[in-house]
């Protein structure tokens, strides 16, 4: 059974269309509130979000629901989507909710929901609120009301959860790092972890009006911040994106490290602390080059769809704790139960304090793969995987490539597009490569 609102990282769009209106607000916290219902008599939620003017629209809307439902509720304005998911096991409650459109410019937004034991919840728990959704409302009484506060002090609290995450007998003291919050739901909260731990720190992006959120700051545009580091003789940059679960990470000499270089550095940090590393996974497009540094170590590596959501699924059912995507997504589930962009940042530090190498230093030799990406837009409804030109063309690069490269077909989960995507040790071989399936998958 397919899910009508929900996507693979809860509902999102564009702010007063349909459905992030108020009315559907407060219909899905009502519906929501009835869920949990079904469980527990008193449930209480935790509602935090980021920076987005239309925060305060949703987060009354959602209020209203879920107190019409009779579930309590927690507010604690302004935190990443981590810290949401943090507070919500810490504080031992129902469910985490987090109002926030990730790194989409401010005219969006959308929500996403947290279990009690801070984990995104089920397909099934969404098609559950779904089929709540289409039944008639069931209003409480006013003597069963659920009742809203503040939680005052949820920055707090998150910020040493952040620095407990580093090692203990570390510290960042003798680094200036340049942290770039995006003007989202870190921008009082990352500059002092950072600063807390002993670092010097230039804070940029770190200004929210409502309106700037991932506007020329932040993980998805990294270019203020390699210029920052520049300006400010920084030893690294930090980036994260507005809801603070994605990491982009820059040193002294402006290099920009992806998710895929990261995760590899997060392994080899736990196996030079002789902590065992069962595995570790990545997604359809981490570059092979991580995946074969990875063997080459004993771990083995293993491919989940794209989006952090599919990343822990397979880590959940394989019992591993390191995952992460190019875009700087990261998860370590020995340190938090979901993508953190902050403890994602410590994790890196950590190593390099440990170490005493630089981030370069530390991934040295592993040299990332070309990669050319080419959509091929074809006809709506179209049975691509039909096409025996693309199949022989397939069969032929596969061929080819052999172990110095890899292709990958798949198509665009929102629009009618083909993503061809080729890698290969040669820049040139992996275009020519991709730009040979592209014709053939035209027709």
């Amino acid at each position: 059974m397919s899910r009508t609102y929900f996507g693979t990282d809860g509902i999102r769009g564009a702010v007063g269309q349909y459905p992030i209106t108020p009315d559907f607000m407060l219909r899905i916290g009502h519906a929501v509130g009835r869920v949990l219902k079904g469980s527990e008599s008193r449930p209480t939620v935790l509602i935090g979000k980021d920076t987005r003017i239309s925060g305060y629209m949703i987060e009354s809307a959602l209020e209203a629901g879920f107190a019409s439902a009779g579930v309590d509720v927690l507010m604690t304005g302004p935190l990443p989507t981590p810290g949401v998911a943090y507070m919500t096991r810490a504080l031992r409650l129902s469910l985490g909710v987090v109002i926030s459109a990730s790194h989409n410019p401010f005219g969006d937004n959308g929500i996403k929901f947290f279990s009690a034991r801070g984990e995104k919840l089920s397909d099934a728990w969404e098609l559950q609120v779904e089929a709540m959704l289409e039944e008639p409302p069931q209003w409480v009484d006013s003597a069963t009301l659920g009742k809203v506060r503040r939680l005052d002090d949820a920055r707090g609290r998150y910020i040493e959860f952040c620095k407990s995450t580093f090692g203990s007998e570390l510290s960042l003291k003798g680094l200036k790092i340049v942290v770039d919050a995006a003007h989202g739901a870190a921008s009082r909260i990352a500059p002092d972890v950072f600063h807390e731990l002993g670092a010097e720190v230039v804070a940029i992006g770190c200004s929210p009006d409502g309106l700037n959120i991932n506007a020329g700051f932040g993980a998805t545009e990294p270019g203020a911040l390699i210029a920052a580091v520049k300006q400010h003789g920084a030893d690294y940059g930090v980036a994260l994106d507005g809801d603070a679960d994605r990491l982009q990470l820059v040193d002294a000499d402006g290099r920009l490290y992806n998710g895929d270089e990261l995760l590899f550095v997060m392994v080899s940090d736990r196996i030079a602390q002789d902590q065992p590393v069962a595995g570790a996974v990545g997604t359809l497009m981490t570059n092979m080059a991580v995946e074969l540094a990875l063997q080459e170590r004993g771990v083995p590596f293993v491919r989940a769809k794209v989006g952090d959501r599919y990343i822990l699924e397979e880590l959940t059912a394989r019992g591993w704790q390191l995952g992460g995507e190019g875009s700087g997504h990261l998860l370590a589930l020995d340190k938090h139960t979901t993508g953190d962009g902050i403890v994602s940042a410590l994790q890196i530090l950590q190593a390099v304090r440990r170490s005493g190498r630089s981030l370069a230093q530390l991934l040295d030799g592993v040299t990332l793969f070309p990669q050319t990406l080419i959509n091929v837009r074809i006809a709506e409804g179209s049975d691509w995987r039909g096409n025996a030109a693309l199949a022989a063309a397939q069969e032929r690069i596969f061929r080819e490539l052999g172990s110095d490269g890899r292709l990958l077909i798949r198509p665009s989960g929102t629009e009618p597009v083909l993503r061809v995507m080729v890698e290969a040790r040669d820049a040139a071989r992996a275009r020519s490569c991709a730009e040979s399936l592209a014709a053939a998958a035209r027709g």
